[in-house]
C-alpha cells in the first residue's frame, strides 16, 4: 500500500494555541484510519492539514508524494475528496443538484461521461435517492449529513478524509456510513475519518490514531490502542471494554457511578 496522506512533524498554531503539535501520520490506499479523541485534541485540525486546505506552522504534508500546493485545485479535487463538518448550503438547490456537485472536478474529462452513474450510485450509497427532488434547506441534519457524504461518493476519489460523517446519524445510518468507508479502503480508497464513537472506530479501522491535546498520543490497530488507561487519560474518565458476544470488536463504554 502507497501512502495517499502523508503527515510529517506537523504543527499547526493559531496565535499563542497549538492546535497541533508535531503530528506525523500516513493514510495509505487501501486502508481506513480513524482519527479519535476529546473535543479540542486537533483532529479536524490534522485533517485539514492532510487534505492542503490548512497549512501547516511547521512540518510537512505530501498527497500522493507531492506537497498539496504542487498540484492545481482541479487535479487536488480529483485526487481527494473532504467532507467537512460543515453541512452549510446557502441556496435552496435540490438533493441531486448539491451530490452533482461532487462531478465538478471532472468537467472538461472523459470521465465526465459518468455523471449520472456517479450520482444515482452516490444517492443509492447513502440512502437519500427518495430525497432527489428535496431541497437541501428543507432536510433534518441527518439528511444533510447523508447528502454530504453523497456528495464526496460522487466526486469518485482515489483518497477521501471524513469530517465527524455519523455526528448527525441515527444508529442505523452511522452503521451504514461505516460501511460505505469500509467498501472505499477495501476497494483501494485511503479513507481518514473523524469520528467520535471508540466503538464504531474499533469495528471498522484498521488503524486509530488517538489525539490528545494536539499530539498522536497513540497509534495502531484498534486491539493494540483501544486500551483502558491510555483512554482514561485521554478522555478523563474510565472506560472499560465489553465483548461483542458474537465475536466482533469490543464496545467501549463509560464507567457510570
Amino acid at each position: 500500500m502507497t501512502a495517499a496522506f502523508s503527515a510529517q512533524g506537523v504543527t499547526v498554531r493559531i496565535g499563542a494555541a497549538t492546535l497541533v503539535a508535531s503530528a506525523s501520520l500516513e493514510i495509505a490506499h487501501g486502508e481506513l484510519v480513524a482519527l479519535v479523541g476529546p473535543n479540542g485534541a486537533g483532529k479536524s485540525t490534522l485533517l485539514g492539514a492532510l487534505a492542503g486546505d490548512r497549512q501547516p506552522t511547521s512540518g510537512s504534508v505530501e498527497i500522493d508524494g507531492r506537497a498539496p500546493s504542487d498540484w492545481g485545485p482541479a487535479e487536488l479535487a480529483r485526487r481527494r475528496a473532504v467532507l467537512t463538518q460543515d453541512n452549510h448550503v446557502a441556496f435552496p438547490f435540490r438533493v441531486r443538484e448539491v451530490v452533482a456537485m461532487g462531478r465538478s472536478p471532472w468537467q472538461g474529462t472523459d470521465a465526465a461521461a459518468d455523471d449520472d452513474v456517479a450520482i444515482s450510485q452516490a444517492l443509492a450509497e447513502c440512502d437519500v435517492t427518495h430525497l432527489a427532488e428535496r431541497t437541501f434547506t428543507s432536510l433534518s441534519g441527518g439528511e444533510r449529513a447523508r447528502v454530504s457524504m453523497a456528495r464526496v461518493l460522487a466526486q469518485r476519489t482515489a483518497a477521501v478524509l471524513l469530517d465527524e460523517p455519523t455526528a448527525a446519524l441515527d444508529l442505523r445510518h452511522q452503521e451504514e456510513v461505516l460501511g460505505v468507508a469500509r467498501r472505499l479502503a477495501a476497494s483501494g480508497t485511503a479513507v481518514g475519518i473523524v469520528v467520535h464513537d471508540l466503538s464504531l472506530a474499533a469495528a471498522y479501522a484498521d488503524r486509530i490514531a488517538v489525539m490528545e491535546r494536539g499530539a498522536i498520543a497513540a497509534l495502531g490497530a484498534p486491539a493494540n490502542v483501544l486500551e483502558p488507561a491510555l483512554l482514561e487519560r485521554v478522555y478523563g474518565i474510565g472506560v472499560r471494554l465489553v465483548p461483542d458476544p458474537e465475536g466482533g470488536a469490543p464496545i467501549v463504554v463509560p464507567i457510570r457511578p
